[in-house]
């Protein structure tokens, strides 16, 4: 049975998504990042970036989340999640990297700076450089899904979960307000039976 390590709100959604739409058992195995479970010698051995998620199927031990779902997709093709043409298979890999490049990246920066630095090395400057950058990249995004229903072609692909995971991440920090298209997407994404939970409800949780 395929093994899942990680804990919500953290990127593991992204593989939750893409295992729940295709109806895949699975196990779980939650890591905690805070309580430092990841520096764990049983999860190094897995993943010595120590990070999540990490899918093991079988004698495959994946990592990165934009891999894992693309790997899923593949290796389930009944879904229809790869488009079947060059030309927007290409599109869907160009938006998957501008996500995870583009969005993803200036997210990071905001929550390291925010609350997973100390303190003493946390940056408030960096954080409102960061959201600079990433209201720019949606923006971008945003023009993208104009008279659009999916971020690329004309059906769901891995993009679309990629993508919805990530601007929810945007939302929850207050970066999709300029957004109407993008908070309608993703209104539409997290109300498929599939979806995942959101990630402010994750970090409701955490606080709570």
């Amino acid at each position: 049975m395929l093994k899942l390590y990680g804990t919500p709100p953290t990127r593991v959604l992204r593989v939750i998504w893409l295992l729940n739409e295709l109806g895949l058992e699975y196990e779980t195995h939650p890591i905690d990042l805070l309580k430092g479970e990841a520096q764990r010698e049983d999860f190094l051995a897995l993943n010595p970036a120590a990070k999540v998620p990490v899918l093991v199927d079988g004698d495959l031990v994946l990592t990165e989340s934009a891999a894992i779902q693309l790997y899923l997709a593949e290796k389930y093709p009944q879904a229809g999640f790869i488009p079947e043409s060059l030309a927007e298979r290409a599109q869907m890999y160009r938006w998957i990297f501008f996500l995870v490049t583009e969005i993803e990246q200036p997210l990071w920066r905001i929550a390291r700076h925010t609350f997973l630095y100390p303190q003493p090395q946390r940056l408030p400057q960096d954080v409102e450089l960061a959201q600079r950058e990433c209201r720019r990249m949606v923006a971008v995004l945003e023009q993208q899904l104009q008279g659009r229903e999916f971020i690329a072609g004309d059906r769901l692909s891995v993009a679309d979960f990629n993508a919805a995971y990530t601007l929810d991440w945007a939302d929850a920090v207050q970066l999709l307000d300029d957004a109407p298209r993008l908070k309608d997407y993703l209104q539409t994404m997290y109300a498929r039976p599939t979806a995942p939970s959101r990630i402010a409800d994750g970090i409701a949780a955490t606080d709570a």
